[in-house]
């Protein structure tokens, strides 16, 4: 694909450090098997200083290196920048300006609760977001 058919989508959630950092591994892992040139990014509204302790083990133990990877605050050019945008409950306050769309996926649940059960949902929302860019791919409908 040329580089203006690249694609963006940004997950944020309120720490940036679980949820939207389990969507943007999905997201990359299930786009690079599909050949889709989509890129996943993630950030939060409240960053934490490190990823989640559980989320570091879990994507470590299947080969996905987070080392150095520190979550960041959400801004408005990375919305502005998004083709999509998708938040776990949380408000992008004044990032929201930047015209996007916003998708909230509030229905997730929470990833200290019952991180499999979390992951499982995210995986399947993450799923159905990667077959419909499949099947926009090529298409004049894209959005950015």
């Amino acid at each position: 694909m040329s580089p203006a058919a690249h694609r963006t989508i940004l997950f944020v959630c309120l720490h940036g450090a679980a949820k939207s950092v389990l969507a943007a591994e999905a997201l990359d892992r299930l786009a690079r098997a599909r050949g889709l040139d989509l890129a996943a990014d993630f950030a939060g509204t409240a960053p934490d200083a490190d990823i989640a302790p559980a989320v570091l083990q879990t994507l470590g133990a299947e080969g996905v290196d987070l080392r150095g990877t520190r979550p960041r605050r959400v801004t408005a050019h990375d919305v502005a920048g998004a083709w999509r945008v998708i938040t776990f409950g949380c408000d992008l306050g004044a990032a929201a300006a930047a015209g996007a769309a916003i998708e909230r996926w509030d229905d997730v649940p929470a990833v200290s609760a019952d991180l499999p059960l979390a992951r499982a949902a995210i995986e399947a929302r993450v799923r159905a977001l990667v077959d419909e860019a499949a099947g926009q791919r090529g298409s004049n409908s894209e959005r950015k």
